[in-house]
């Protein structure tokens, strides 16, 4: 095996392990929130899953960019990966808010989930559309920029959660998930503005006029 598919073989598992990771901290945390009050290890085991998750996604693009093996399959399984992050972390954080008591902070992790899931699907949507274009997958800057403030921004809300140390949510929780729908609102119109030549051929605005 030589260097580059070494390096390949390095950077593929640190994408697709953040699945089963992101699944431990799920059965773990939710197993955690039904159990009697008091130290449980599986909280720990929870937020340690959580954290190596959300350092996979931060670490993988950077290591194949630097290593050059960036290729097709990672620029289409990252975001996939991101999803299935999403899908297992956010709903858990709204229940868990929810059994806690913070109506408030359930009901804002309830629309932070939608709009989420709506950004990723309307994104996914666009690569779809732009792929036969030849429009590159990859994530833009606003992917980057949201994935380094959301992933870290999901381990603290399970940490102020669930850790036991805060008797309400603290206000700067709030301040970062309102910076998370700006994000949001950011990267889907670079996306949208990035794949609209692709839109506009695919809906047939720009097909030329019949003689």
């Amino acid at each position: 095996m030589n260097k580059r598919t070494y390096s390949l073989h390095v950077v593929t598992f640190l994408t697709v392990v953040r699945i089963p990771l992101v699944l431990a901290f799920f059965v773990s945390a939710l197993v955690n929130s039904v159990r009697p009050p008091g130290g449980s290890w599986l909280f720990a085991v929870a937020l340690v899953s959580l954290i190596l998750s959300a350092a996979t996604d931060l670490v993988d693009g950077w290591l194949a960019r630097k290593l050059n093996v960036t290729s097709q399959f990672g620029a289409h399984a990252d975001p996939f990966c991101d999803k299935v992050f999403y899908l297992a972390a956010l709903p858990l954080l709204v229940f868990l808010a929810s059994r806690n008591g913070h109506t408030v902070h359930s009901v804002v992790l309830l629309f932070f989930t939608l709009f989420f899931l709506l950004r990723d699907q309307w994104i996914s949507f666009l690569r779809a559309i732009g792929s036969p274009h030849g429009i590159s997958p990859a994530a833009n800057w606003s992917g980057k920029a949201r994935t380094l403030l959301s992933f870290p921004l999901v381990c603290l809300i399970y940490l102020v959660e669930e850790s036991g140390l805060f008797a309400e949510v603290p206000s700067f929780i709030y301040v970062l998930e309102t910076l998370g729908f700006a994000i949001n609102l950011v990267s889907i119109y670079v996306y949208t503005i990035r794949f609209w030549p692709a839109l506009r051929k695919s809906a047939g605005f720009d097909a030329a006029p019949p003689n």
